[in-house]
């Protein structure tokens, strides 16, 4: 099982990539009050039909061919299901998918959140074909990325440079 949160975020953005999105929107929700932290992956890839998402959960089930089981959404769902919550999936061909997972933010099974700022660094900078919009709600406050944003004020610099790798990770750390 993964031990940090921000891998299965990690593993759902892997599979926005592998289904051809080009804009993927990642979301934490810290509802601090209502005790409840959802995590959302949305992305404008291929989709699924409806019996293929029904089935995604199922560790026996995956569309890749070297390995024959596909761990990353059933451990995700049973992490979720451990800390009184659950998972959605919510997909249609051509347009995309939207991955949900909801638990007690202070279940003590709950697994901490990892490094955030590192990992959403990371996905940036290592899938520079991909925009990505990153969302993170801690009760009232609201932090967004947008690389669409970033990069059209770069104006054609990439984000792997040094130096705005530099200002991301500034950025992100807020």
């Amino acid at each position: 099982m993964l031990r940090e949160l921000v891998l299965h975020i990690a593993d759902l953005v892997e599979n926005s990539i592998a289904a051809g999105a080009s804009l993927i929107t990642i979301e934490v929700i810290e509802d601090i009050q209502a005790d409840r932290l959802t995590l959302r992956v949305i992305d404008d890839g291929r989709g699924m039909d409806a019996d293929w998402a029904a089935r995604v959960t199922d560790p026996f089930v995956t569309s890749r061919a070297m390995r024959h089981v596909g761990l990353g959404l059933p451990f995700l769902k049973q992490a979720a299901e451990l800390c009184n919550g659950g998972l959605t999936i919510d997909s249609e061909p051509g347009v995309g998918t939207a991955v949900a997972a909801t638990m007690q933010y202070t279940h003590i099974d709950r697994m901490p959140m990892g490094d955030l700022p590192g990992t959403i660094l990371t996905l940036v900078v290592g899938n520079p074909t991909c925009d990505f919009v990153f969302r993170h709600v801690v009760g009232a406050r609201t932090f967004e990325f947008d690389t669409r944003w970033i990069k059209a004020h770069l104006d054609g610099i990439s984000l792997s440079e040094p130096q705005v790798i530099t200002y991301l990770k500034k950025a992100l750390k807020e």
